[in-house]
């Protein structure tokens, strides 16, 4: 079922490009600090237009680096509450980003943040190492 979500939901879609949708995961990944989904979904970073200066600024302070849209800097930050354990949703970030995001992008969002918490949990939890992507 989670396969079936993933390949209809968090895709491509408009605004929501493949840089958007790296940028996403690979906040997810650090947030929950997942070495395999670190490994895996940072891999070839660079092709989706993402730099290193922003690569790196994705685990910690990302407002400084001002390559990042408004609406990426929305997408991080709430791919961090989503991550984040326990789940502390602000009303205020909810607003800005349902704001910044259509209703479809909004849903992309936050299933491929979702997803990548889910394979995260499952990942950690039968202990499998980084594949070496990045390798």
């Amino acid at each position: 079922g989670s396969g079936v979500m993933e390949a209809l939901v968090a895709h491509a879609d408009g605004q929501m490009n493949k840089r958007m949708l790296k940028l996403i995961r690979m906040t997810a990944s650090y947030t929950v600090a997942c070495p395999f989904c670190v490994d895996m979904n940072s891999y070839e970073y660079r092709k989706c237009e993402i730099t290193d200066e922003e690569a790196e600024a994705l685990r910690g302070d990302f407002e400084s680096v001002h390559s990042f849209s408004e609406r990426e800097k929305l997408a991080i930050t709430y791919t961090r509450l989503i991550s984040a354990t326990p789940l502390k949703f602000h009303p205020d970030i909810v607003e800005k980003v349902k704001a910044a995001f259509t209703e479809r992008e909004f849903v992309i969002l936050v299933s491929t943040a979702a997803q990548v918490n889910f394979w995260a949990r499952t990942i950690q939890g039968l202990g499998i190492p980084p594949a070496g992507f990045g390798e």
